[in-house]
């Protein structure tokens, strides 16, 4: 059921979800039957140059029609509703659009207004925003003397001047330093946090992603891969993993004599533990650590890492 724009800010379904979704540039395929289906919440989308990221976000802004397929985004069909979904989607896109030949303040409140905002208000919304950004005190200069780190926030400040539901961030931290990205970082998260915001965040960084995000779609070459909740994805392994103040070897040893498949290196062990073995494997390498006097710095079974859905072999498609 397609949302009505009055019920738009009450809707509690996906924020997005795509059909069959197709796109076809000529002799090249940017979007591959891709099927996908988006919860609230701060999103990392992410793949390698060239997987469709971009290519995704401006289909479902209306910005461009798919070859075949559909997509809803809170609720409305990008085909047939693309302004109802601009109204409640803000957008900050990856390439440099900052016109430079106009103040930082004038720019933010022609987009607001642009949004259906009333000139008074995009003003005080325009000051608010720049504000929040870190920008209030240069709002009156030109942008072309800008920095690359002034204009990413440039871009974050338009896209949040009219309140919308849901953030499109594509490579928000594209040309910064370690410095600025971590800035940007800090200024995504308390947007998600603050104003409740629903946030997709496209990025080619995993640390980022993991930093910022609570749910991840991974895709490649225009296909779906993985999508879900980052905790899901990184959920615990078989592998315990032991961190002490001295040799491990000698305790791997001892624990391999009792049946406990233990590798040792330098001050770490690790144990291949099944979850139903769990507990009495851990009292048991409790007990072999206090025996032999070892401090105990770390007991915690190992996660997966984002990385690894990187690997060949966690790279099939879903179904």
């Amino acid at each position: 059921m397609i949302a009505s724009p009055s019920a738009a800010r009450d809707y509690s379904g996906p924020i997005i979800e795509t059909e069959a979704l197709h796109k076809r540039y000529p002799g090249v395929t940017a979007l591959d039957s891709l099927r996908l289906r988006v919860e609230p919440g701060v999103v990392g989308l992410v793949g390698p140059n060239g997987a469709g990221k971009s290519t995704l976000l401006k289909i479902l802004l209306g910005l461009l029609q798919p070859t075949s397929g559909s997509a809803t985004v809170l609720g409305f069909d990008v085909a047939r509703q693309s302004m109802q979904v601009r109204d409640l989607v803000g957008y900050s896109p990856e390439h440099d659009c900052i016109p430079g030949d106009m103040s930082a303040v004038n720019f933010v409140v022609h987009m607001a207004r642009m949004s259906g905002i009333p000139a008074k208000a995009a003003r005080e919304r325009a000051a608010e925003a720049l504000r929040y950004v870190g920008l209030f005190e240069e709002r009156y200069r030109h942008m072309q003397g800008y920095s690359t780190g002034m204009k990413q926030r440039v871009k974050l400040a338009q896209a949040i001047a009219h309140d919308p539901r849901l953030l499109f961030l594509d490579e928000p931290t594209n040309g910064l330093d370690p410095e600025g990205r971590d800035e940007m970082l800090a200024l995504i998260e308390r947007v998600g946090r603050e104003f409740g915001m629903a946030i997709v965040m496209s990025s080619h960084l995993l640390s980022e992603i993991e930093r910022v995000c609570d749910g991840l779609v991974l895709i490649e070459q225009g296909r779906l891969v993985r999508a879900g909740r980052i905790a899901e994805l990184t959920d615990e392994t078989s592998v315990l993993v032991v961190d002490l103040e001295g040799d491990a070897a000698p305790l791997a040893s001892q624990l391999r004599g009792q049946g406990v498949e233990a590798a040792a290196d330098g001050r770490r062990l690790e144990i291949l533990v099944q979850p139903e073995e769990a507990l009495p494997v851990r009292d048991a390498v409790v007990a072999a650590v206090a025996d032999a006097g070892l401090p105990l710095l770390r007991l915690e079974q190992r996660r997966r890492q984002l990385e690894e859905l990187f690997e060949p072999g966690q790279r099939e498609p879903v179904a």
